[in-house]
C-alpha cells in the first residue's frame, strides 16, 4: 500500500514538475509567445480565439514587414513607374465596360454621397481592377503575422478586433475571409476598421455594395479635409496613389460624358 501510494506520489510530482517546464518553455518560445500574449488579450474580451490557432487553414505570412517596406508606393519615385506596376493602362481599358455594366449605381452613389462617379470608378480600378482582385492572403492570419514580426503591431491588433467584431456579428468563417497581405478586403479593399464604419451590405463582392461604400468613405473624409482630392489621401496616403485615381477618374469621364 505504500509503495502503491508512495509511486503515485512520484508521479503526481513528475507530471507537476514537467508540466510547468512545458508551460515555461512555451512562454519563453517566441514562435509561440504572440499566440499566448493575443489569446490573453482577447480573453479579456470575452473572446475565444483559440480555435483559429488550432484551425489547419491559420499559417503565418513569413516575411510580411517586407511586403509594406517594399511596396510599390514605398519604392517608386515616379508616375510613370507606377503606372506600369498598377497596369494603368490594362484598368483604363475596363472603364467602359464597367460603368456600362454599373452606371445605374455609380450614378445613385454620386447623388447620394455627392461624391464624383468617375472618382469611384478610379478608386475601384486602381484597388481590385474593377473586381478582378479578391486577395490571395487571410486577414486574421494577415494581421497575427504582423503582430509576430512587430510591425506596427498597435494598428493589426486593433484591426484584429475589428476583424473579429465584423466576423462574429455576421458569422462569418474569419478564416475563409481573402484579403491583401495588409489585410483588406472586398473590391474596395477596407480593412476591418472601415469595413465596420463605412462598408454598405453584408457582401464583400458585391459590386453594388462596393460601389456605395467607397462613395460613403469618400464622402465622410471629404466632410474633414474639404476636399475629394485629400479625402482620396485618407484611402491610401500617397500622392502616387492620388495622381492613379484621379487619372483615371479623368479617363472615365471620356467615357461617362455622353451618357
Amino acid at each position: 500500500m505504500i509503495g502503491s501510494n508512495l509511486k503515485k506520489g512520484v508521479f503526481a510530482l513528475l507530471l507537476i514538475v514537467f508540466g510547468w517546464n512545458a508551460v515555461a518553455n512555451a512562454a519563453s518560445n517566441p514562435d509561440e509567445e504572440y499566440k499566448a500574449r493575443l489569446i490573453e488579450h482577447f480573453e479579456k474580451k470575452g473572446v475565444d480565439i483559440r480555435p483559429y490557432f488550432e484551425d489547419s487553414r491559420f499559417e503565418l505570412i513569413n516575411g510580411i514587414t517586407k511586403k509594406f517596406t517594399r511596396s510599390a508606393e514605398v519604392k517608386i519615385d515616379s508616375f510613370e513607374k507606377y503606372q506600369k506596376v498598377l497596369g494603368y493602362d490594362n484598368k483604363k481599358n475596363k472603364i467602359a465596360s464597367f460603368y456600362q455594366l454599373h452606371k445605374e449605381d455609380l450614378g445613385k452613389a454620386e447623388k447620394e454621397y455627392g461624391i464624383p462617379k468617375e472618382v469611384i470608378i478610379g478608386i475601384l480600378g486602381v484597388e481590385s481592377e474593377f473586381g478582378k482582385y479578391e486577395g490571395k492572403y487571410n486577414p486574421f492570419n494577415a494581421y497575427v503575422s504582423m503582430i509576430k514580426e512587430g510591425h506596427r503591431s498597435k494598428f493589426a491588433l486593433a484591426q484584429l478586433e475589428e476583424l473579429i467584431e465584423w466576423a462574429n456579428k455576421r458569422e462569418v468563417d474569419i478564416l475563409a475571409l481573402k484579403s491583401s497581405y495588409a489585410g483588406a478586403m472586398s473590391y474596395a479593399q477596407f480593412i476591418p476598421w472601415s469595413l465596420n464604419r463605412w462598408f454598405v451590405g453584408d457582401d464583400l463582392y458585391d459590386m453594388s455594395n462596393n460601389i456605395y461604400s467607397v462613395g460613403k468613405y469618400l464622402a465622410h473624409f471629404k466632410e474633414i479635409t474639404g476636399s475629394v482630392e485629400d479625402a482620396i489621401l485618407r484611402y491610401n496616403n500617397s500622392e502616387l496613389y492620388q495622381q492613379a485615381v484621379l487619372g483615371l477618374a479623368e479617363d472615365a469621364k471620356e467615357v461617362t460624358k455622353n451618357s
